[in-house]
């Protein structure tokens, strides 16, 4: 059995063959999948379709790159859409400088993800935490404003150094398709050091599909894959990989 922690069913790539793309997970063994929401539209487009579906589940919230002429009303909005019963973590959040340059634009990433942190913390439901080229300023704000029921530093890509800091304070590190990848280093340094009970796994579908399907549309069922490598990688059994992170994400997100 396995928890896909971080899908986006909810993008148009799943739209009109959504029950196939379900039903393939469930064929490769994933049991359970949460469907991730980057702005008002996607997170009530992922509590619509968790409700169809027994083993779905929603997170729902604003993504760094999604925060452009955003009223204030929005957050009121994702407050009354996380009410759902089938909502359980607020996401996905965070930090995004790739693109971003200004540092006023910085300025507002950082001072909308406190204020999500703080609506997570207000519903008693963990966070979903993007962070793209901004490590330092992700943890810091993660160590000074601590969700209360912690989170997942979802499909990450920083340093193991970093990884073992966000452990310390509790949250967990979620790996995806880039461990799979022949010439990636640091994701694989990543996989040994982190420790099983801080581990959780992701397809985070569409994007970045494993090997050796990279650069084509990627699918919850290729979860397995990820679980595969990094067992090879800590020299363990797969079963173990799916056992530990399958007890994580239950745990963590309560389902």
């Amino acid at each position: 059995m396995y928890i896909d922690t971080h899908t986006h069913f909810n993008s148009e790539e799943f739209s009109e063959n959504l029950p196939l793309f379900i039903a393939n997970a469930k064929d490769a063994g994933v049991d359970k999948m949460i469907i991730v929401g980057w702005d008002v539209e996607s997170s009530e487009r992922a509590v619509k379709i968790a409700n169809q579906y027994s083993f779905l589940y929603a997170a729902v919230g604003f993504h760094p790159e999604n925060l452009n002429g955003l009223a204030e009303d929005a957050f009121a909005q994702i407050k009354k859409i996380a009410s759902d019963q089938k909502v359980v973590a607020i996401g996905e959040i965070g930090l995004d400088y790739y693109w971003t340059k200004d540092e006023d634009a910085r300025a507002k990433q950082r001072k909308y993800f406190i204020r999500q942190i703080k609506i997570a913390n207000e519903l008693n439901k963990p966070i979903i935490v993007h962070s793209r080229d901004a490590s330092e300023d992700t943890f810091e704000i993660i160590n000074e404003y601590r969700p209360t029921k912690n989170g997942v530093m979802h499909c990450y890509s920083g340093s193991p150094e970093m990884a073992l800091n966000y452990v310390k304070l509790g949250m967990f590190i979620s790996l995806a398709g880039p461990v799979t990848f022949k010439n990636a280093r640091v994701p694989k340094d990543v996989a040994a050091i982190v420790p099983l009970k801080s581990l959780l796994i992701e397809t985070d579908c569409p994007y970045l599909a494993p090997h050796p399907f990279r650069g084509k549309l990627n699918e919850s069922k290729y979860l397995p894959y990820i679980a595969e490598v990094i067992a090879e990688i800590k020299n363990i059994d797969v079963e173990d990989i799916a056992e530990w992170t399958t007890r994580n994400a239950e745990r963590l997100f309560g389902i």
